[in-house]
């Protein structure tokens, strides 16, 4: 199936495998990859060592073109973008809105610049600016989210911009696909439905809980890094919202403490990070450095199989998904549907 994204980034079907922290490593990526999607690697979380070592583990997996997902607010974000280049990799995808330099430099060396957005206007922005592609998430999306459903969200969008664009939040089957090619995407990405693949390396127990919610147990809440972010509800998740300012504080001190540990940051610099996720938000000193270490809850219940000491990002397609497919078994299933949907559309008169 041939649509703009397709020809763009030279992958044989419209879906994109997102950048999930702790997730969507060199396995996952390159078994999207070799399924025929847009399988995208999540860099934030790894050093600059370990995003080319990851780089090159995924290109001795497959041939097949793949991307890397960049926090366009990380410190270090020019020197991630130039392993990226100098690894030859196929795309950047990018978690905000990337400046127009380093969309610039990435397109001046070939590579295709999709940035994921949230709202009409920032699209609008990051296509003024350049950018090859973009992702347009709705609120059903899983991680940092917004409120507005992708079924009002991708219209507008594609309505606003003269670039391909992919639907994100909600989809996870074939049906979904031709209902974001009819409302003029190029394709869809899928986090939580690639999570739950027997490819993905996050635990089985950790699968298990999310094969296990309904669509109410999703929940969007404010309490991990008072930004909205949609994740299952578990027993920390009630207690992060239960927390008065001090008991907070002291909790965000002791993950802090062992992200920092993790990943060789001085507390000055995990500061610095949390707040410029701030974005404008007023958020608590516990918000901060929960903003900043909000990788090591992730990492709890995706790495170590902790679902009571971390949370679990998670789209509300969660409650509807029931299996684990392997990457290529997922692919086929969702072409394989969406070309019957196609094919049993009622014609005009």
């Amino acid at each position: 199936m041939e649509t703009a994204f397709t020809k763009l980034v030279g992958v044989r079907h419209p879906l994109v495998q997102t950048g999930m922290g702790w997730v969507a490593g060199p396995r996952l990526v390159s078994a999207s990859a070799n399924a025929g999607a847009l399988g995208v690697l999540a860099s934030a979380t790894m050093t600059l060592d370990q995003l080319r070592s990851a780089v090159r583990e995924v290109k001795s997996r497959t041939g097949e073109p793949f991307g890397v997902n960049l926090r366009a607010d990380a410190g270090d974000a020019r020197d991630r973008v130039r392993v990226i280049i100098d690894e030859g990799v196929r795309v950047a995808s990018f978690a905000l809105a990337p400046s127009r330099d380093l969309i610039a430099e990435l397109k001046d060396a070939g590579v295709v610049v999709i940035p994921s957005i949230g709202a009409r206007r920032h699209a609008e922005k990051v296509a003024a600016w350049g950018a090859d592609a973009v992702i347009v998430q709705g609120g059903e999306g899983g991680g940092h989210t917004g409120d507005v459903a992708t079924t009002v969200l991708l219209p507008q969008v594609v309505d606003a911009v003269d670039i391909p664009v992919i639907g994100a939040g909600g989809f996870h089957d074939g049906r979904g696909l031709v209902a974001a090619l009819a409302y003029g995407a190029a394709g869809v990405a899928m986090g939580t439905r690639f999570l739950l693949t027997s490819d993905s390396t996050v635990p089985d127990t950790v699968k298990a809980r999310y094969l296990a919610a309904t669509v109410k147990d999703v929940t969007v809440t404010t309490a991990v890094d008072g930004l909205p972010h949609r994740m299952l509800r578990t027993d920390l998740v009630n207690s992060l919202e239960r927390a008065g300012r001090t008991r907070a504080l002291v909790q965000a001190v002791r993950r802090a403490a062992g992200f920092r540990k993790l990943s060789g940051l001085s507390w000055p610099q995990m500061v610095r990070d949390g707040l410029a996720m701030k974005h404008g938000k007023e958020l608590s000193w516990s918000q901060v450095l929960l903003a900043a270490n909000t990788p090591m809850l992730l990492k709890a219940s995706m790495v170590e199989g902790r679902t009571d000491l971390g949370v679990m990002a998670s789209g509300q397609v969660a409650g509807v998904i029931e299996d684990l497919p392997s990457c290529e078994e997922l692919v086929t299933r969702v072409m394989t549907e969406a070309r019957h949907v196609l094919g049993t559309l009622p014609t005009p008169g």
